[in-house]
């Protein structure tokens, strides 16, 4: 992409859209497109544009004319630095509607059709201290604000946080969070602190050195609390030191865990994790049900939220007793065994070993012995054979991930046929992708998007289709 500094102005423009990292989006009167830091949907600004892309000017506010109703005042600190929460300067109501008006372009635009109902998008209860799971870096060399660099006195540089955007050397140490609720924040301040009092080395990612790499912190809506250290260096007295501080100090805490990771990346999955203390998993509720996670676990980041998702899968499914289903991209079974009581059978199929073996847990954890689980790459693993074996789903439940279903998968769903097909998303451009690839089989009866990551662009969808068959049946 093309970039070129420059140096030009705009008086008046209207900033009428919002973009995926959180900069307003304007036009000028000779069609030129301006993408504005700290401004929402509705300011009226004059601006500097200071880059020019293929297409579009990058550009800051001067003098606001007039602020939008929608404005509001972001309640974090750290909000237009670390990069995390990039909408909190709009308001809620806001960010739905602007949630809501993208998923519905992707699906006329890309997907080349309009739902027959269009549900209205489901808002989170908690906008703020909604999430189950964060992870922060220790940095040797945080991020400094041009006030503290502009002091003479000696700076801690140490800091535990987040990535800086397009900085990926550099933390920015945080002190509050809106993402997860308490201990969250008392436990990684109690950490820093206690870290820097014992002149515990923080890890350099330039060089690759270090004793203190990532902290990651999960909780449950029933109070289990987990925390995990990386470490890069097997330190023993070191680290027994660290992790005694924290048993001692957090009862909260049911699950403590590390491991010694020196490879390139934080990457958890190929690494072995260790148990200090407490037991190697947390418990959540859900409909009922009880899910074991584990440090390698994928379960939903919002999870009061997701109970919200699954009852509107539930609904859409639409499933008999006698159904067969299909769970793609099944994860930890969560949606499988939610959905299980209301089947005759449902089997998922996944590509992580550790997450089939969770499901698989979770399974015998409720006593459900009509759920069936399958590890293996999804465009070899779903094939003529899987449906052999397991026979023709009714219904097909697919949640895959943000880069959407492998054409071959989409393919082997328009062989199979089912008569309905509940298709989440976390990403509605490529969901429309793929439902462009199946509109000639199937009618899309339904959608309805769920906010499950407020303060922030993400937002899932559900859609429902529904064989055009069964459709010319009725209507003979």
């Amino acid at each position: 992409m093309s970039r070129k500094r420059i140096n030009k102005t705009e008086l008046g423009l209207k900033v009428i859209d919002i973009n995926a990292k959180g900069m307003g989006v304007a036009k000028s009167e000779d069609g030129a497109v301006y993408f504005i830091k700290n401004v929402v949907p509705g300011d009226i600004v004059d601006i500097r544009a200071y880059k020019k892309h293929k297409g579009y000017f990058e550009a800051e506010p001067i003098k606001w004319v007039t602020t939008s109703e929608d404005r509001r005042d972001p309640p974090c600190e750290h909000f237009g630095i670390c990069g995390g929460c990039k909408w909190q300067h709009l308001s809620y109501e806001a960010q739905l509607k602007f949630k809501e008006k993208g998923v519905l372009h992707n699906l006329k635009h890309i997907g080349k059709s309009d739902p027959q109902e269009i549900i209205p998008i489901l808002g989170s209860e908690n906008p703020y201290f909604y999430r189950n799971k964060m992870e922060f870096s220790f940095s040797n060399k945080r991020w400094l604000t041009s006030e503290e660099i502009s002091l003479e006195d000696t700076i801690e540089r140490n800091g535990l946080g987040f990535h800086k955007p397009r900085m990926w050397d550099k933390i920015v140490d945080i002190n509050k969070c809106h993402l997860q609720a308490d201990p969250s924040n008392e436990i990684r301040n109690a950490i820093r602190g206690f870290a820097i009092t014992n002149g515990f080395e923080f890890y350099d990612s330039r060089e690759q050195r270090g004793f203190l790499r990532t902290l990651m912190i999960r909780n449950t809506t029933q109070g289990e609390v987990m925390v995990l250290i990386q470490f890069f260096e097997e330190q023993t007295e070191n680290i027994n030191l660290l992790l005694n501080y924290i048993k001692n100090s957090f009862s909260q805490v049911t699950s403590l865990l590390y491991c010694i990771n020196s490879k390139g990346n934080d990457s958890l999955y190929d690494q072995e994790i260790l148990c200090f203390s407490g037991k190697t998993y947390i418990t959540e509720q859900l409909d009922g049900l009880k899910f074991r996670i584990t440090a390698k676990s994928f379960y939903q980041t919002n999870p009061k939220q997701a109970a919200s998702l699954y009852a509107i899968a539930k609904e859409f499914a639409q499933l008999k007793p006698q159904d067969t289903v299909y769970d793609l991209y099944t994860g930890t079974g969560t949606i499988a065994l939610s959905l299980a009581k209301e089947c005759e059978k449902i089997i998922g199929i996944e590509s992580v070993s550790e997450a089939i073996e969770a499901a698989q847990e979770n399974a015998k954890l409720n006593s459900i012995e009509n759920a069936s689980f399958e590890v293996g790459d999804m465009k070899a693993c779903f094939n003529d054979d899987f449906i052999e074996k397991y026979g023709r789903a009714d219904v097909v439940i697919t949640d895959p991930p943000r880069d959407g279903m492998h054409k071959d998968v989409v393919a082997q769903l328009l062989k199979l046929s089912p008569k309905r097909i509940v298709y989440i998303s976390c990403n509605s451009a490529t969901q429309a992708r793929d439902l462009e690839l199946m509109k000639d089989s199937y009618d899309l009866l339904k959608s309805q998007a769920v906010d499950m990551f407020p303060q922030t662009h993400h937002v899932e969808n559900i859609v429902l289709l529904q064989s055009k068959s069964i459709n010319e049946q009725d209507n003979n």
